[in-house]
């Protein structure tokens, strides 16, 4: 696979998780990126976020801090096209899973998005081939959609918040560093 420069990896981190971690580390190493830039988007269009923007900024800067060429910024765009455009990073690469390119077509602009970046595609179980194909039919530029292999890691956010809600342990589940700073802001607890 030809040498990519730059990744982006944007998301909500609410919070982030070893799965969000394994999706970079896959990019960084399969893509051969020599910078991802990792995207704590401050207010998203798509979801409710349970946590400050600056609190989800830190605790994205904590689990991504052992990734190879990681940079974590926070991103005040609440949809993809608009950062793009803002950002103009040239020849760049959005990292995403396979799901969201099944749903691509729903985002803002998908058509610019694909000429501001290509897209970085990790494949894992779970998402159908014919969804992935329908995907591919839609966009004008197939082309500009590179494929990853990602081992998955079985976890999500919201998970990370419901189990804390119920006063159970989140090891295993997210960085060590981020378990702790969760736990010493009293984060996602039943009450809080």
């Amino acid at each position: 696979m030809e040498r990519v420069r730059l990744g982006i990896l944007g998301g909500a981190f609410d919070p982030p998780h070893l799965g969000h971690v394994a999706l970079a580390r896959a990019a960084v190493a399969e893509l051969r990126l020599e910078r991802l830039l990792v995207l704590v988007v401050a207010a998203p269009g798509h979801k409710e976020v349970a946590t400050p923007a600056e609190t989800r900024l830190s605790l994205a800067r904590l689990a991504f801090a052992d990734v190879p060429g990681a940079e974590v910024e926070l991103d005040e765009h609440a949809r993809t096209v608009d950062s793009l455009e803002a950002r103009r990073l040239g020849d760049a690469v959005l990292v995403i899973g396979a799901d969201e390119l099944a749903d691509f077509h729903r985002w803002k602009r998908p058509e610019r998005v694909l000429e501001l970046a290509r897209l970085a595609v990790a494949m894992r179980p779970g998402v159908p081939d014919e969804q992935l194909r329908e995907a591919r039919a839609r966009l004008s530029s197939p082309d500009r959609i590179l494929f990853f292999e990602l081992e998955p890691v079985p976890v999500s956010s919201t998970e990370i918040r419901q189990r804390r809600a119920r006063g159970e342990s989140i090891d295993g589940l997210v960085q060590p560093a981020v378990a702790a700073e969760i736990e010493r802001l009293r984060l996602y607890a039943e009450g809080e």
